[in-house]
């Protein structure tokens, strides 16, 4: 098997894995939308980093988390709806990054390979970074599965136990952060959300447990993914969209198979 497909197989199976659960609770909790404006945030990180000469990735974590705490801050102390901020947030992000990108003639970008990732051309480097991020973004999910549930089914008890919700709110908004930055490569800063909420929703319909849906939901991102590659080596289609399109097929199936009763 070539380099390059391997690279690209342990990319997206480590993504997967972790969006799996991720995903679960960004389902849970109605967050897609923040998962939006992320990963729009994405490529005005993707311009910055290459202003600064510095990684791209590194430049997409740091400007999403520091979107994240902005989030965060703005939703405590502000009037606006977070639904019409984190739109404001999301276009405006997204503009002044392709604008920033526009001034940047001397740099030669390939912008359709940020916007709708480019798994193929997963090197070493990037490996390293999504493999990485991956293992500590799962790694605090196990650490914080507990909290973090019990933030999702019901915030006010939580704080009445004495858990500390806001910090948990805002874990869990890195956490996103962390992984929309290092799936910029592989399905891109417009389709990373879909990778995300696609297989966590397909798992919900036949999970019995909230760990049961977390781990369906990596099962079937994992299939989505090996689906996705075969389609993009076979019939020569786009990596990212093709593991995307996988993963809506598997959702729709999950319609079709009987619901497992309670």
């Amino acid at each position: 098997m070539a380099d390059f497909l391997v690279h690209a197989l342990i990319a997206g199976l480590s993504l997967a894995l972790v969006a799996g659960p991720l995903g679960s609770l960004v389902v849970w909790r109605r967050m897609a939308y923040f998962g939006d404006t992320l990963s729009h945030a994405a490529l005005f990180g993707v311009a910055l980093g290459l202003m600064l000469d510095v990684s791209p990735t590194l430049a997409v974590t740091v400007a999403c988390v520091l979107l994240a705490v902005l989030l965060v801050t703005l939703q405590q102390r502000q009037p606006l709806a977070s639904d019409t901020l984190l739109g404001i947030l999301a276009h405006s992000t997204l503009s002044l990054g392709l604008v920033t990108l526009s001034f940047m003639r001397d740099v030669r970008i390939d912008l359709m390979g940020y916007l709708f990732g480019d798994l193929l051309a997963v090197g070493s480097h990037d490996l390293l970074w999504i493999v990485g991020g991956s293992a500590l973004v799962l790694v605090l999910l196990v650490l914080l599965w507990r909290p973090l549930l019990a933030v999702t089914v019901h915030e006010e008890l939580a704080r009445v136990e004495g858990l500390p919700v806001t910090a948990i709110r805002l874990a869990l908004m890195l956490l996103i952060a962390v992984v929309i930055a290092v799936a910029m490569k592989i399905v891109g800063v417009l389709l990373i959300t879909s990778l995300l909420i696609i297989p966590a929703a397909a798992a919900q319909r036949h999970a019995r447990t909230p760990e049961g849906m977390a781990v369906g939901a990596s099962l079937l991102g994992v299939v989505a993914v090996c689906l996705g590659l075969a389609m993009s080596w076979f019939e020569d289609t786009p990596a990212g969209p093709s593991i995307v399109v996988s993963a809506a097929g598997l959702f729709l199936a999950s319609f079709i198979l009987p619901r497992r009763p309670a």
